[in-house]
């Protein structure tokens, strides 16, 4: 049985998108990889997405869930394929709604999409490197961003929660250094982790995606400890605690 996900009404958000040209996208479900035992690749037809909208580094969709009230949830496009219009999206395993329709879709299974805001550019001067704090709900965004600055150095924080997190692949060169850190106090261990290492890097780039108060945490120390200026650091909340 195919499970579809129609544009049906969603709401002041919906409404808002709308307003702001959002584009709408209808993904077919074409497959599926357990990569571990809580975390989830799905692999999609882009539904055109690509005819209107070049990919870029950590580009995203919203994707609306099936649920009582309107909900939708960004997801970081992963492989993505413009000849063959299809790209996957990975989902770290838990207690929700987006996390239970993840792990029962299935091939033929169609959820409509929203792109807006996406947008994301590399630094147009190579900078002496790349300081980049993340969690599981952003690891695929922070592979997207590895990948695309090559063999730039990269000094890579990510916050684990379950033993097997520590097995996913993670897009490393030579040049790139990555530190697991267990998930602790509501996100403390990371911050600690990230003050712990710091080093001077004021011709350093960052990336910062990780629950909201620990990314403003983790912000304020790369602007403090690192001496990173505030242009150069591009944060963002990806959840609320």
């Amino acid at each position: 049985m195919v499970a579809t996900v129609s544009n049906s009404p969603r709401g002041f958000q919906g409404a808002v998108l709308k307003l702001m040209r959002a584009s709408d996208f209808v993904l077919t479900v074409t497959g599926r990889t357990e990569v571990s035992e809580h975390y989830l690749r799905l692999g999609f037809d882009a539904g055109g997405l690509f005819q209107a909208h070049d990919p870029h580094p950590t580009m995203w969709l919203r994707l609306w869930f099936p649920a009582e009230k309107p909900h939708q949830r960004a997801y970081t496009l992963v492989n993505p394929n413009v000849d063959d219009g299809t790209f996957d999206l990975e989902f770290a395993l838990h207690d929700g709604f987006a996390a239970d329709w993840a792990q029962s879709a299935q091939v033929g299974d169609t959820i409509s999409a929203t792109l807006l805001g996406s947008k994301y550019d590399l630094p147009e001067t190579r900078p002496d490197g790349y300081v980049v704090v993340g969690d599981l709900a952003s690891l695929p965004a922070v592979n997207s961003l590895l990948s695309s600055i090559g063999d730039a150095p990269a000094t890579v924080f990510l916050e684990w929660t379950h033993e097997s997190d520590r097995e996913l692949p993670v897009s490393t060169t030579s040049t790139t250094t990555v530190t697991w850190v267990e998930r602790k106090g509501e996100g403390a261990a990371l911050v600690e982790a990230v003050t712990s290492a710091a080093f001077d890097a004021p011709g350093h780039h960052a990336w910062v995606a990780c629950d909201t108060k620990t990314t403003r945490a983790v912000s304020a120390v790369l602007k403090s400890n690192y001496g990173i200026v505030k242009k150069a650091i591009k944060a963002q909340g990806y959840w609320i605690p």
